[in-house]
C-alpha cells in the first residue's frame, strides 16, 4: 500500500516531479488548501505545505496519520516546527540543507540583475528604444558600479554570494549581520555608507520592517534600494515617501509584505506600491521570481521529495 500523500496544484511542480511523485504515492491532488476537507486530512500520511496556509499544531491534529510535511522553500515560518517535533512529524524542506543550497544561485543572480537594472534604469531605456527614441543621452547613470559602495542586510548564503559578484564589479561591501562577525556595528552605521542596500535577512517577528524609516532616511542622497528577501522587512510606505522626495533615487523589489495571502493579487494593482512603479520608471518590481529558474524547482522539488522518501523509507522509483 502506497502512502496518501496531499498534494496542491497551485505549487506548479515540474512535470518529472510530479510523475516521481505518483509513482511512489497515492496522491490526492486539491488545487489550495482552501479545498482540504475532513476525509482527505484524515488518511494522508504527507502533507505539502504552499507559504501563506500555515501548517500549524490545529492542522496536524485533523492528520492523524500525518508524518511528513514538505516544503520546497528555504523558509519555514508557515509551518509550527515545534508542533510537529511533538508529534514526530518530519518537515522536509531546504531550511536545514546548507550544502544543497549553496548549489542553488538563482536569487543572488536576480538580485545583481535587479541592481543593474535599477542604477542603469534598463528597463526604461529599454522602454524609451521599442518608441524609437535612439539616445543615450537621457540615460547616462550617475557613477560607475566600481565607484559605489553596496550594503548587505544579512550575510548569509545569498548576501555572501551577492557580495562576491559585487567585489567582483569593484564595489565596496559592507554588510550588518548580527550573527556574523566583522560587520557594521548596527543597520544605521551600514545605511550611512551604502550607496545601494540590499536585503538579504530572513523574515520573523524580529525582522518585521527591520529596514524602517529611519534606516532608510540614513542611507545618501540618491541611494538604492534591492529586496529579493521578503517584503516584510522592508518599510514600503517609508521608502515610497523617500523616493517622492528624491532621497531615494531607485529601487527594485522582488518581494513585497503580504504577498502571500490567497487574495493578495486580486488587490496588489491597486496598492500604492504598484501604482507608483506604473508611474515612475525608478521603481522596478517583479513578482517574486528570484529563484525561479526551472533547472532550481527541479532540483529544490525533487530534493525534498526524496528527503521524504528517506524518512518513509520509500525507494526512490527508477
Amino acid at each position: 500500500m502506497k502512502p496518501v500523500a496531499l498534494y496542491y496544484r497551485m505549487l506548479g511542480y515540474q512535470s518529472e516531479n510530479l510523475r516521481l511523485l505518483r509513482a511512489a504515492f497515492e496522491v490526492e491532488e486539491l488545487d489550495d488548501p482552501r479545498q482540504d476537507s475532513a476525509e482527505v486530512l484524515t488518511r494522508v500520511e504527507v502533507v505539502f505545505a504552499p507559504l501563506g496556509f500555515p501548517v500549524d499544531a490545529e492542522r496536524m491534529e485533523q492528520c492523524p496519520k500525518l508524518r511528513v510535511i514538505i516544503s520546497n522553500t528555504t523558509g519555514v515560518p508557515h509551518i509550527d516546527l515545534e508542533a510537529a517535533s511533538e508529534r514526530d512529524i518530519t518537515v522536509c524542506a531546504l531550511h536545514d540543507e546548507p550544502a544543497f543550497l549553496e548549489t542553488i544561485t538563482p536569487t543572488a543572480e536576480h538580485t545583481i540583475g535587479l541592481l543593474l537594472a535599477a542604477c542603469r534604469r534598463i528597463p526604461a531605456a529599454h522602454a524609451a528604444a521599442c518608441r524609437g527614441e535612439w539616445s543615450r543621452r537621457p540615460w547616462g547613470a550617475p557613477r560607475m558600479l566600481s565607484r559605489m559602495r553596496l550594503g548587505l542586510v544579512g550575510y548569509g548564503r545569498l548576501g555572501r554570494k551577492v557580495g562576491a559578484v559585487a567585489r567582483v564589479m569593484g564595489m565596496d561591501v559592507a554588510f550588518y549581520d548580527p550573527y556574523v562577525p566583522g560587520g557594521a556595528e548596527s543597520l544605521p552605521a551600514l545605511a550611512c555608507r551604502s550607496d545601494v542596500l540590499s536585503l538579504h535577512a530572513p523574515a520573523t517577528a524580529a525582522t518585521a520592517n527591520l529596514v524602517s524609516r529611519a534606516v532608510l532616511e540614513a542611507l545618501p542622497r540618491g541611494a538604492v534600494v534591492v529586496n529579493t528577501a521578503r517584503g516584510e522587512l522592508l518599510d514600503v510606505e517609508a521608502l515610497l515617501d523617500l523616493m517622492e522626495s528624491g532621497h531615494i533615487a531607485a529601487a527594485a523589489l522582488d518581494a513585497v509584505a503580504g504577498e502571500y495571502d490567497p487574495d493578495f493579487a486580486k488587490t496588489f494593482g491597486a496598492s500604492r506600491l504598484a501604482r507608483y512603479a506604473r508611474e515612475h520608471d525608478t521603481l522596478i518590481l517583479t513578482p517574486h521570481i528570484g529563484g525561479s529558474t526551472v533547472d532550481a524547482w527541479c532540483e529544490t522539488e525533487r530534493f525534498v521529495i526524496e528527503k521524504a522518501f528517506r524518512v518513509l523509507g520509500v525507494e526512490v522509483p527508477a
